[in-house]
């Protein structure tokens, strides 16, 4: 047999070790540095953490928003089934706008994407919201807020794409509408970041998370 590292909690932990050795998190603040370790972890590129985008207390309102039991709006269910259910022991619901009633409907009555309909009809007032896929959800959920839907306790932004992606995460760094955000500038992304960008809220919230979870979660 080929000889390999086969614990899992074993390869966790020198995984974030490594994590941590290699990544310059000098210019992190520190309620994002666990968010900053994660979002490495989940791709293996400690470079990523240049193109990190942020507003001054993100992590800090992110975590105090969902110890408050606030939802998680997810753009698709990728990012949503990423979201380890043993995190939010209970308290806060995880929901993929993609899913929701009359999307389909939406989207071809506007002549948008799905995951853009997802989230115009999503209720995002105090949510935190989680985009993985669409840049065009990034793109909805910008305009819902400044048509006066009401704004989300934050905004994980990491579309991913050649067409878009690059464009709404730029608009959500520079949007004045009073929401803390994370984003990751230019095309890469994807649910896994979105997904690993909540986990690192929820594990967080000592109080609500089991030791085996954390160490689980990517």
């Amino acid at each position: 047999m080929r000889a390999y590292l086969r614990d899992a909690e074993e390869i966790t932990r020198r995984s974030f070790e490594v994590a941590r050795r290699e990544t310059d998190l000098s210019a992190i603040p520190d309620d994002l540095t666990d968010i900053a370790l994660r979002l490495v972890h989940a791709t293996a590129m400690p470079e990523l953490v240049r193109d990190l985008r942020f507003s001054p207390g993100a992590g800090t309102a992110g975590q105090a928003a969902l110890l408050a039991g606030a939802p998680i709006v997810a753009d698709c269910k990728m990012v949503a089934d990423g979201i380890r259910a043993g995190l939010v022991a209970g308290r806060n619901e995880i929901i993929s706008a993609l899913d929701g009633p009359g999307t389909a409907a939406y989207a071809r009555e506007r002549g948008t994407t799905r995951a853009a309909a997802g989230i115009a009809l999503a209720r995002i007032d105090g949510g935190v919201i989680a985009i993985g896929n669409a840049p065009t959800a990034l793109f909805a959920l910008l305009d819902a807020i400044e048509d006066g839907a009401g704004k989300p306790a934050l905004i994980l932004g990491f579309p991913v794409g050649f067409i878009g992606a690059a464009e709404s995460k730029q608009a959500l760094a520079e949007a004045h509408i009073g929401v803390p955000f994370i984003t990751l500038a230019g095309r890469f992304g994807g649910s896994a970041l979105a997904a690993a960008a909540v986990n690192a809220l929820l594990i967080a919230i000592p109080e609500a998370v089991p030791a085996e979870a954390a160490a689980g979660a990517p």
